[in-house]
């Protein structure tokens, strides 16, 4: 088994930012993503996931550490000012990297 070193860069964030955040990837060259509603308790109390306006994302995306650089850059200055949201990177192994 042959693996490589990629990152996995995991956004959680208010589904009002769903279209900003997908584009955003887009932008700083990330192939593909993977979406779903969360719901949790944090910082700012709870979230359900009740009301699909005000609930939360989850935004996991794997790719070449360069873009995760970018990406957590660009999150950082553009969208935690204006957007509920964390963001966080990992270490992760892929076993095919043209995918990403």
């Amino acid at each position: 088994m042959n693996t490589h070193p990629m990152k996995l860069v995991t956004i959680v964030c208010e589904a009002y930012a769903k279209e900003a955040v997908t584009k955003l990837l887009g932008e700083v060259g990330a192939v593909g993503y993977t979406l779903f509603p969360v719901e949790g308790s944090g910082a700012r109390g709870r979230r359900p996931a009740d009301i699909p306006e005000y609930a939360n994302i989850q935004v996991e995306v794997i790719t070449r550490p360069e873009v995760a650089t970018q990406l957590l850059q660009r999150l950082e200055q553009e969208f935690f000012p204006r957007y509920g949201m964390v963001a966080f990177e990992s270490d992760v192994r892929v076993l095919r990297p043209a995918k990403f």
